[in-house]
């Protein structure tokens, strides 16, 4: 690997740049069971409070988004339905936006990958934003942590070429009006872990 990417990375561009520019970095989380990584391969981009499939919509601060309004690089994890999701706090502080990791292709840890998500094949590991979370051990403990440092982090990985990204609508945002069409969604062509 080479290195866990600064802070800098996140400050110095764009929500739609860093969706972009995570594509090919490693999500890396450390637990008890071991070291457990993956390439970053699919990503989306929330940008409140305008955006209508952000959570941070019409400045909705609470509980649950405030670390939405914190610095760049932080980490937003909340639940929906029974999966924890994992976002990327990015833009600046007191403007909420968040980059969410849709799906990885699995790196380092793979034996301990398959116990947590026992039955399924490796395609199914982490080809989905609640999968990859339960697969690597990201929890809503990692709330508020900085992906700059352990135990939940982000390295440098493979460059990605503009040619090999695609970009789509943002899926399951069937109420967001017209946010729904914003193609904000980034992938990797080809990849075979790109969600379903």
């Amino acid at each position: 690997m080479l290195g866990i990417l600064p802070v800098a990375f996140y400050e110095q561009q764009s929500t739609l740049s860093l969706a972009e520019s995570l594509l090919g970095c490693i999500l890396v989380k450390e637990t008890n069971d071991g070291r457990c990584s993956g390439m970053i391969v699919e990503t989306e981009a929330y940008i409140g409070p305008w955006d209508q499939a952000a959570h941070s919509f019409e400045s909705k601060r609470t509980k649950r988004t405030e670390i939405m309004y914190h610095s760049a690089g932080h980490i937003y994890t909340y639940v929906m339905h029974t999966h924890c999701l994992v976002n990327i706090v990015s833009g600046e502080v007191d403007a909420p936006e968040a980059v969410l990791i849709r799906a990885v292709e699995p790196l380092e840890g793979k034996g301990v990958m398959r116990s947590r998500r026992e039955g399924k094949n490796d395609i199914q590991l982490t080809n989905g934003p609640g999968k990859l979370t339960k697969a690597l051990g990201i929890t809503m403990n990692d709330y508020g942590g900085m992906v700059t440092s352990p135990p939940l982090m982000v390295e440098a990985g493979k460059v990605v070429r503009k040619e090999e990204i695609n970009t789509g609508p943002r899926i399951g945002i069937p109420n967001s009006g017209d946010a729904k069409h914003y193609p904000w969604r980034y992938w990797l062509s080809g990849n075979p872990y790109v969600s379903k």
